[in-house]
């Protein structure tokens, strides 16, 4: 996946400059902002450790990536069947307890506005489950190369990705779930929207 995204963004002219490489932990959860599947290319070609993607579901359909994603048993996540919803969060559970990092996006779609879209809770949830931490991840300028319905960047230029500190959690501890979501959007928000500009 990762030599396939450097390929592809070679090809379409695009650069990516990342800077907090120092920050990963292991095993941990990624979670990023999300504005384009360019978002996918560019953690492919950043993140310097292996990872599992949970993944909205519908995403494996799309020709190409979609069976990439199959194809190395990345997650996908049906939101609408709780019951496939709750396989797809063991599955990552097993991942996380044999040393696997998880990347997801906890705003669940593609966001075009300049603020976050409020924070599903599976990721955190899961965060909470196993004590693993949270990394922050911004990612910038993807949206402006690749906008929603175009299959292909329109144009090159460089994405920046953002790796934040881990935030660390304690095992089990449920109660502190909103003051952590909370914690995750304001680093994301600064990685973004200050930091990125």
């Amino acid at each position: 996946g990762r030599l396939w995204a450097k390929i592809h963004l070679f090809i379409c002219g695009i650069k990516v400059y990342t800077d907090g490489l120092a920050n990963i932990t292991k095993p941990c959860i990624f979670m990023c902002n999300h504005q384009s599947v360019l978002d996918i290319f560019a953690l492919y070609a950043s993140l310097n450790v292996p990872f599992i993607w949970i993944a909205k579901k519908e995403l494996f359909s799309v020709p190409f990536l979609g069976w990439a994603l199959k194809t190395s048993r990345h997650i996908d996540m049906d939101r609408r069947n709780p019951k496939k919803a709750l396989k797809s969060l063991n599955r990552a559970i097993q991942h996380l307890r044999e040393g696997r990092n998880i990347v997801l996006f906890p705003e669940g779609t593609w966001n075009k506005g300049d603020k976050l879209l409020p924070f599903k809770k599976g990721g955190f949830n899961l965060a909470i489950k196993e004590g693993v931490p949270i990394i922050p991840v911004g990612i910038i300028g993807t949206h402006d190369l690749q906008p929603e319905g175009y299959n292909v960047p329109v144009k090159k230029g460089t994405i920046k990705v953002l790796i934040s500190k881990p935030l660390y959690t304690s095992k089990n501890l449920t109660s502190q779930r909103d003051s952590l979501m909370e914690s995750v959007k304001k680093e994301l928000e600064k990685l973004v929207f200050i930091k990125g500009q």
